[in-house]
């Protein structure tokens, strides 16, 4: 890649590791504070439901408005977003309003949903030949997130006397304001010089069974992340572990989920993206097992580990195989449609989870997200076997 090129895969990643230090402050907070504030507390995860629902929303108007106007302009409305949300959040909580925090949280996947399109607009600034590269190197920037995130939470727990975790949402409004600035230097080539020819209808560009499969595989592997995920630290505490358990368990979770990404383009160009797919899903089932071995502090961190990694592959593979399945002029319309999918999943996921959960256990939970990955893994499998045809064919 060009020096251009570089700087702009640099703060596109840096700006990741911020939105996603964010998230994952919140993803080790908002169940347990869900469920001290909610009068239900089969509604505990609402507030993570309504933060996923908030990024599939954004993510149909975050696209039509970068067409417009440019990527940058619409990162930077993301990031106003992420300050928002977190104010609200910071607010409820001082309020005690349940309501309050999940409206605070839907802004907050807003703003998630206007950054997921960091890594798309990593390829358009690395170019093609660079593609997987700069897709992971973007995706990578959450392994500072992974420690970042839920620092935060635990030192800004104190800092407003008498107001537990208020100043934690205060810092996570630090980070969105962080990268509102860093975003302003980034300079992108507009979206309409990229993608340019005439697109055809989005029924007819998703008829290819690889566009199709990339959604597919990439939204089951997202929304059985998310589904366990949101559910872990009711769980660790459900089990009778201390509540300290909770960080070191999502910190790990999330190093599993983003250290891969340094290798992971490297594996998709040497095997290709549906056998890597094909791998994440392996290990996804992996981790049901490991679930399924013990209820112990060592279980849920070597399974929420594997949780991880296998979400890198499945959603990286699937992210890199829909580049490659889309002509130019009609990326936009097909990244639109697969941030709406993968997160209208991913929101029923987090939605079910906190209910799941609280009527039928942990184990069962795990267990129903196992036809899931089966039908992926079969998915990816089929495509494989038609790509390598094409190939033999041509």
């Amino acid at each position: 890649m060009v020096a251009a090129s570089r700087s702009n895969v640099l703060i596109l990643a840096l700006s990741q590791a911020l939105m996603l230090s964010a998230i994952v402050l919140t993803t080790a907070l908002a169940a347990i504070l869900g469920s001290m504030l909610a009068s239900d507390k089969g509604l505990a995860t609402l507030p993570l439901a309504a933060m996923v629902i908030g990024t599939a929303i954004a993510s149909l108007p975050a696209a039509r408005l970068m067409r417009r106007h440019g990527r940058r302009p619409g990162f930077q409305v993301g990031a106003l977003l992420g300050i928002g949300g977190s104010l609200v959040c910071a607010f409820a909580l001082h309020q005690g309003s349940f309501s309050g925090f999940v409206i605070g949280h839907f802004l907050l996947g807003s703003y998630q949903g206007f950054a997921n399109y960091y890594r798309f607009a990593a390829v358009e600034a690395a170019g093609p030949n660079h593609a997987s590269r700069a897709i992971s190197l973007v995706v990578a920037g959450g392994v500072v997130a992974a420690f970042l995130g839920p620092q935060l939470g635990q030192w800004g727990r104190d800092w407003v006397g008498g107001e537990v975790f208020v100043g934690s949402y205060l810092a996570q409004g630090a980070l969105s304001l962080i990268a509102l600035v860093l975003l302003s230097r980034l300079h992108l080539p507009i979206v309409k010089t990229v993608q340019v020819g005439i697109p055809r209808p989005l029924r007819e560009i998703l008829r290819p069974p690889a566009v199709r499969g990339a959604i597919f595989g990439a939204a089951i592997g997202y929304a059985v992340m998310v589904m366990v995920m949101t559910a872990t630290p009711l769980a660790i505490l459900g089990c009778g572990l201390p509540q300290s358990d909770v960080t070191p368990v999502i910190q790990w979770h999330v190093v599993g989920m983003f250290a891969p990404s340094f290798f992971t383009g490297a594996l998709i160009r040497r095997y290709g993206a549906p056998r890597i797919m094909q791998t994440g899903f392996v290990l996804l089932l992996g981790q049901v097992v490991l679930v399924l071995s013990g209820v112990e502090f060592m279980h849920f961190l070597s399974a929420l580990v594997l949780l991880g990694v296998g979400w890198n592959f499945a959603f990286i593979g699937g992210t890199t195989l829909l580049t490659q399945a889309c002509r130019p002029a009609e990326q936009l319309r097909v990244q639109a449609a697969n941030e709406f999918t993968i997160f209208g999943l991913v929101a029923l996921a987090t939605l079910s989870a906190g209910w799941l959960y609280d009527r039928f256990g942990w184990v069962t939970l795990n267990l129903a997200v196992v036809p899931l990955l089966i039908a992926a893994l079969i998915a990816t499998t089929l495509i494989e076997q038609r790509l390598r045809r094409e190939t033999l064919a041509a």
